[in-house]
């Protein structure tokens, strides 16, 4: 495990609809009381919320703490990797963001991280995601990692806090939901940080809501405010 100090304590940030009891028995539930003897690693989590998961990411963005590094997590992630605080440290100190996957190249008619006119961006894609009702699902494979990139899937964010609040890197709360990473990511980079890939395993339960009404709604909005 990494030493622990400031700038390797690791803080792990979601949010949930349920109460704290309901939420021992989630995916990331489970896996935080699993690695509960790693003492680099802290959670904040918002029981019962009804915010956008924005607003939640940037009360903990501005927050004072002695975690310099934020893990922006869903509730609905199993964390396989037992290494996680060591592998998260490692990416942060190639890139300013880490991801578990993601895009290498921004196209102009791009609708998520990994889609490109409603078609998957194959060649482009970075790193791997395991998915399933149980931890250690099948895993898909993107692509190399760690890979530079330009968008990351907001299943699972690293940075500094210290990096993010320098640069007056946050969270658009008009993204409650859904392309809230994209926007961050984009975010990210014209502030001038790097973004990147890295080797970290998880299980995603859910398969996301790719092209649901919320989400249309969210890319309309994307669009119109990157549309410079």
């Amino acid at each position: 495990m990494v030493d622990r100090d400031k700038q390797t304590m690791i803080e792990i940030i979601a949010t949930t609809r349920g109460t704290e009891n309901e939420f021992e028995d989630t995916p990331l539930g489970m896996s935080l009381k699993r690695l509960s003897q790693d003492r680099c690693l802290r959670s904040k989590i918002k029981f019962n919320n009804s915010m956008g998961l924005a607003e939640v990411y940037n009360e903990r963005i501005r927050a004072d703490s002695d975690c310099d590094i934020l893990v922006f997590l869903h509730d609905d992630v199993w964390i396989d990797d037992y290494f996680l605080a060591t592998r998260v440290a490692d990416g942060l100190n190639r890139f300013d963001v880490i991801g578990i996957a993601g895009n290498r190249r921004l196209a102009p008619s791009h609708e998520g991280w990994a889609f490109v006119n409603g078609d998957w961006d194959r060649q482009h894609l970075s790193g791997a995601v395991a998915h399933g009702t149980e931890p250690f699902g099948a895993i898909t494979y993107y692509g190399d990692s760690p890979a530079e990139c330009e968008l990351l899937d907001g299943v699972f964010l690293a940075a500094k806090r210290s990096v993010l609040r320098e640069h007056g890197v946050e969270f658009d709360s008009r993204f409650s939901f859904y392309l809230y990473d994209l926007d961050f990511c984009r975010t990210a980079r014209k502030a001038g940080l790097t973004l990147g890939t890295w080797p970290i395993a998880i299980t995603h339960q859910s398969g996301g809501a790719f092209g649901s009404p919320q989400w249309r709604e969210a890319l309309d909005l994307y669009k119109k405010k990157w549309a410079k």
